[in-house]
C-alpha cells in the first residue's frame, strides 16, 4: 500500500487513491450466472468462468494503478446477503430486484434462530487473489464485508426471533462473535486489509430514515453508539497488521440511493469511538452534506478517503473541480489524512450502475492521476 501513518495508538497502511470494491460485471459472468440458475452449469463451471475473469480484472486494477486488489464481488449477487446468509440462525426474504428500479424492494433479513459462525465465509476467495498479487509492487488484497450492523437495522427488534434472543445484548454478542470467527481465520490466512461495507450508519444522517428507526422504536441518541460497540466488539481480536476500513453507503442501485443528509449527526460517534483506520465516505453530491463534520477527526489518527468521484454516473469529473474539492476538506481536516476515491462501487449488486465499463476505468485512472498530483504518489 502506498503510505504508512504512524499515530499513537497503531501504525496502518493506506492507500492515496483507492476504490471501494466492486465493479461492473463482464457479460461473461452475467452469462453464466444466468446458466447456473437455469441449472445449465453447476457451481464448479460457474466459478471456473469467475475464476478467469477475477484474473483479468486483477490486470485491470493493476494497470490503473490499484494497490488494494479486489475480486470485484463477480462471485457476489449482492454486497452483502452473499456474505451474511453463511450465518447460522440467517434467513433471507424474497425481493425484487428485476423490475424497474424505482420499483425495486431490498431482501430482508431476519434472525430465527441463534446466530453462529460454521464455516469460512471469504477464505477461498481471498486465497485465490493472494495468489494473484504482488506485493513487490505494494499490492495488497483487500476483503470487503457487509457490516454487523447490515443484520439489525432494517428490521430492529422484530426481525429477530424472541425466543432465540429475548435479550438483545445477547444477540449483539453473538453477531460480533460470528464476525470475529471469520476475521481470525482471514487473518490466519494473512490477509492485512479488511474493510465493511455499511450503509446504516450513513442512513442515520436521513431524517425520513430516521424517522422509520425511531418508528420502529429505536432510540436514536443510542443506536449510532451501540453500532459503534457493535462493530468494535467484531474487530476486537484483529491483528496489529490488518489494516481496517469502514465505507458509508446512501445506497447503490442501478445509480440509484435511497438516502442523504450530512455525517453531522454521527461525526462524533463515528470518528472518536469507531476502532477503525480508514474512512470511506461519500462526497460527490449535496445529498452527502459538507465536509464540517471532518472536525472530528482525531489528529494524526485516522485516514478519511474522499469519495468525490462519482460511480453512478458516466460523465468524467474534471480534475481542477476534485481539486477544489480536497481543499475545501483539508480545511476541516489535515490533507495527510485524506485520500481519494470513487463515493461507492460500480456494482453493489450484480445489476451494476448505469455506467459502461470503460467509463468504469476511466474514473479509476482518473482517481490516480489526482492523487499523484495531489499528494506526489503513485
Amino acid at each position: 500500500m502506498a503510505c504508512i501513518l504512524t499515530s499513537s495508538k497503531r501504525q496502518f497502511a493506506f492507500n492515496r487513491a483507492d476504490h471501494v470494491g466492486s465493479f461492473l460485471r463482464p457479460p461473461t459472468i452475467h452469462k453464466s450466472r444466468k446458466a447456473f440458475k437455469e441449472r445449465a452449469i453447476d457451481a464448479a463451471v460457474l466459478r471456473t468462468v469467475e475464476d478467469a475473469e477475477i484474473s483479468s480484472l486483477v490486470e485491470q486494477e493493476r494497470a490503473v494503478g490499484i494497490k488494494s486488489i479486489t475480486d470485484g464481488e463477480f462471485r457476489r449477487e449482492y454486497f452483502h446477503l452473499d456474505f451474511i446468509e453463511h450465518f447460522e440462525g440467517i434467513c433471507i426474504s424474497a425481493n425484487n430486484l428485476a423490475g424497474e428500479k424505482n420499483d425495486a424492494t431490498v431482501p430482508t433479513i431476519s434472525v430465527v434462530g441463534k446466530l453462529k459462525h460454521a464455516k469460512p465465509i471469504q477464505l477461498a476467495d481471498f486465497l485465490f487473489l493472494q495468489e494473484r498479487i504482488d506485493p513487490s509492487k505494494k499490492e495488497v488484497v483487500k476483503v470487503a464485508i457487509p457490516s454487523p450492523t447490515m443484520v439489525h437495522f432494517r428490521g430492529g427488534r422484530s426481525s429477530i426471533d424472541l425466543a432465540a434472543y429475548p435479550n438483545l445484548d445477547e444477540f449483539f454478542e453473538d453477531l460480533a462473535a460470528a464476525y470475529r470467527a471469520e476475521i481470525k481465520i482471514l487473518a490466519e490466512a494473512g490477509c492485512k486489509f479488511l474493510q465493511f461495507d455499511d450503509t446504516n450508519l450513513a442512513y442515520l444522517c436521513d431524517l425520513k430514515m430516521r424517522e422509520a428507526a425511531a418508528g420502529r422504536g429505536e432510540d436514536l441518541n443510542t443506536l449510532p453508539r451501540q453500532y459503534a460497540q457493535l462493530i468494535n466488539s467484531a474487530l476486537r481480536d484483529r491483528p496489529a497488521g490488518m489494516t481496517v476500513g469502514i465505507h458509508l453507503c446512501r445506497g447503490n442501485f442501478r445509480s440509484r440511493h435511497f438516502a442523504e443528509g450530512g455525517y453531522e449527526p454521527i461525526a462524533q460517534v463515528l470518528f472518536e469511538l469507531l476502532d477503525v483506520d480508514v474512512y470511506f465516505l461519500e462526497f460527490d453530491t449535496e445529498r452527502a452534506g459538507t465536509f464540517e463534520p471532518l472536525r472530528f477527526l482525531p489528529k494524526g489518527e485516522k485516514v478519511v478517503v474522499l469519495g468525490l468521484v462519482s460511480s453512478k454516473v458516466p460523465q468524467l469529473e474534471s480534475k481542477e473541480y476534485i481539486k477544489t474539492r480536497i481543499a475545501e476538506a483539508a480545511k476541516f481536516a489535515p490533507l495527510e489524512q485524506l485520500a481519494l476515491s470513487p463515493q461507492c462501487g460500480f456494482s453493489s449488486t450484480v445489476h451494476g450502475n448505469e455506467i459502461t465499463i470503460a467509463d468504469q476505468w476511466a474514473k479509476m485512472k482518473l482517481v490516480h492521476e489526482i492523487s499523484a498530483e495531489v499528494w506526489g504518489v503513485d
